[in-house]
């Protein structure tokens, strides 16, 4: 065979040969899966190389199933474990923020003629009901009028600007809301879609008081599938006008429209106009950021709820704002940075053993964020013999019951017998937490994916749990 031909077909040959070596240890992995698991796999267009599980008794002494266990992975929501089981352990379930109210000029007759100044700590539970508790006790203690400004006190945190649409280009979500140490009800606004049948209209109505805002509702009622019902909606926003125009169906019945339309000082002015009036106060200053000067008077201080509480409302229904908080909490100095809160979250984990994570906000909501299945496994392992593992695992969707988890894993051996913590995002899905098995064990579950051409990621995830249950 003349030289020229035989070495391209040599190197023909080789590549052949490596391809079938490549094509058995791919073989090979997805036997050593689960039956279940690996038919899902297989059905849902993930190959076994874009999927790490790790499974273990939490009385063993080694895992049951490690498969690409030790690969870095995008995990998602799953990483707000990490964040709320190291508060737990850092800060303590007891531990809670306060929010201090401040004034630079005594109130006479029911009237302060200075600034009024509400001093945050970071707390992620001042939602509206609470705001307008802290609202009335200003007015129980005897201020009724404010001649001068409010002022918003965010030194306890020093952020870098925030882009909401950096992530993903919906600036508009409530879920983009970044971080605030004076964060009062989640920066969002609340409008209801309430379709009615017989007028074939949908009503849009705000939910959470908001002073000079209009919603301008167009939306047109129709009897399409409900799925995507999101998606549908045309969002504008103009000075104090939020306009909806597109379609929705009325097989959705009514739901809300969580959206974060304004910047924190506006939706702050907003919200506090609002409810001032309706307590019959009145204000004749502006609402601005700035700082307290060392001689304001503490009026009272506002506490949140305990962070066993608040834990639950990040795992249950996977908060994201309410977790970059509880994440830059954990920075050993204030003010608080995301640099100080890493580095905290980053040797709590080398104490633990943990290695190669990446941590970047601590909810979950970022591309960058890695770790391995068997790091969070391991970690999910320690916190079962840790005092706060009651507060940890009480947080955590039940299969079938509650939160992110209420209508998955509804019928099987896993429904009421699995506490996990979800996780999505384009081209990654996650589930990761503890499961009782038919036997009354207790097992560690850990499953990623992490593929952008999947067709079906919770399946497979849903398969590894349901087989540990079966067992």
């Amino acid at each position: 065979m003349p030289r020229h031909t035989r070495f391209p077909l040599l190197r023909r040959g080789l590549a052949a040969a490596l391809a079938l070596t490549l094509a058995l240890a791919v073989d090979v992995a997805a036997a050593a899966l689960p039956a279940p698991v690996a038919a899902a796999l297989r059905d849902g267009g993930v190959p076994p190389a874009s999927a790490a599980f790790f499974v273990q008794r939490v009385d063993a002494e080694r895992p049951l199933l490690a498969h690409n266990a030790g690969r870095p992975m995008n995990p998602a929501s799953a990483m707000k474990l990490v964040t709320t089981y190291a508060a737990l352990e850092l800060l303590g379930p007891a531990h809670a923020w306060t929010t201090e109210v401040l004034a630079d000029a005594p109130a006479d007759d029911g009237r302060l003629a200075g600034n009024l100044y509400l001093r945050g700590s970071g707390d992620p539970g001042l939602d509206l009901e609470r705001f307008s508790q802290l609202l009335r006790r200003l007015k129980n203690r005897g201020i009724a009028e404010i001649d001068g400004d409010l002022v918003l006190d965010r030194s306890a945190f020093q952020l870098p600007p925030h882009d909401p649409a950096a992530f993903d280009k919906q600036p508009l979500r409530a879920y983009n809301a970044g971080p605030d140490a004076l964060l009062i009800d989640h920066k969002s606004l609340r409008i209801a879609l309430v379709p009615d049948i017989a007028a074939r209209q949908v009503r849009a109505v705000a939910e959470n008081p908001a002073d000079g805002v209009r919603i301008d509702g167009r939306l047109a009622l129709d009897d399409a599938p409900c799925g995507g019902w999101r998606e549908r909606l045309q969002i504008g926003v103009d000075d104090g006008t939020v306009t909806l125009a597109g379609s929705y169906s009325g097989q959705c019945g009514e739901k809300t429209l969580h959206l974060a339309p304004w910047p924190a000082d506006r939706q702050v002015e907003q919200l506090f106009r609002a409810l001032w009036r309706e307590l019959g106060g009145r204000f004749a200053g502006r609402v601005r950021a700035g700082e307290t000067p060392a001689g304001a008077r503490l009026l009272f201080a506002h506490e949140s709820p305990p962070l066993a509480e608040i834990v639950r409302d990040v795992n249950k229904w996977s908060n994201n704002v309410t977790a970059r908080q509880i994440f830059l909490s954990l920075a050993a100095s204030r003010p608080a940075t995301p640099a100080a809160a890493r580095d905290a979250v980053g040797r709590w984990l080398a104490a633990k053993g943990i290695v190669g994570s990446v941590v970047d906000n601590g909810s979950g909501l970022s591309q960058e964020e890695r770790l391995s299945a068997e790091g969070l496994g391991r970690l999910l392992l320690a916190a079962w013999h840790s005092p706060v593992m009651p507060e940890l695992v009480a947080s955590l969707p039940i299969a079938g019951a509650d939160g992110t988890l209420k209508k998955r894993l509804k019928d099987g051996p896993a429904a009421g017998r699995a506490h996990l913590k979800t996780g999505y995002l384009d081209g990654v899905r996650a589930i990761a937490g503890y499961v009782l098995d038919a036997s009354g064990r207790r097992w560690v579950v850990v499953g990623f994916i992490n593929d952008t051409r999947m067709k079906n990621g919770a399946a497979p995830l849903d398969a590894l749990v349901r087989w540990v249950a079966e067992r």
